[in-house]
């Protein structure tokens, strides 16, 4: 009756490996990766993208509700995994953007309070520009406003925008601003901020 619920964020051929696995001992294994950091892990409000048959989704549902406010059922296993690495890549192209507007901003002596609210009013809106601010003193809670510690690493974004780019290569899917935000993220840890959080990539893109 053992049910192995795996939230790690992997390749989905990863998962649909052990679940295989996992199926030959009579164990039921699903992809469940979540998104909402650890914001959201904190107040029970994650996200959980689950790869899974539907009697193992209803086996899980029990435990994945104490933690999550919203549990998607992807499809069979590795679906979690691959609905993740979309959603992660997107995240760290929006992330990209919302920097480099700020920094142009502030360049050119706005306040990063207001743009922020002018652009989340507007048709830029975005996450990152309502929950997750990359400039200091914006979003008292967020990682920026607190020397970028804490939040989901830079190495972590890294990590996810390297499985999307393997898997577009993998089903020749053309992702040319995930490959850009991959490289954006990889010169930002090898300049040494790898275990920040990736909302620090603003750094890269501030005039200095």
């Amino acid at each position: 009756d053992t049910l192995v619920i795996d939230s790690s964020t992997i390749a989905a051929a990863t998962s649909q490996k052990v679940a295989k696995a996992a199926d030959a001992a009579g164990i039921d294994f699903i992809d469940a990766p979540v998104s909402g950091g650890t914001g959201g892990a904190m107040a029970g409000t994650l996200t959980f993208m689950v790869g899974a048959t539907a009697s193992q989704l209803e086996r899980a549902k029990p435990y994945l509700e104490k933690m999550g406010a919203n549990i998607f059922h992807a499809g069979s296993v590795g679906a979690g995994q691959t609905a993740k690495i979309c959603n992660n890549m997107l995240l760290g192209i929006l992330m990209v953007g919302t920097s480099e507007a700020i920094a142009l901003g502030v360049a050119n002596g706005l306040d990063p309070k207001v743009l922020s609210e002018i652009m989340r009013r507007s048709s830029g809106g975005n996450w990152a520009l309502e929950k997750y601010n990359p400039f200091p003193g914006v979003h008292e809670n967020a990682p920026a406003s607190k020397g970028y510690a804490g939040g989901f690493g830079t190495d972590l974004m890294l990590k996810d925008l390297g499985l999307a780019q393997d898997n577009a290569i993998a089903t020749k899917s053309s992702t040319p601003l995930g490959g850009m935000a991959r490289a954006i993220y990889a010169a930002h840890s090898i300049a040494g901020h790898g275990g920040e959080d990736f909302s620090s990539v603003i750094k890269m893109l501030q005039k200095q």
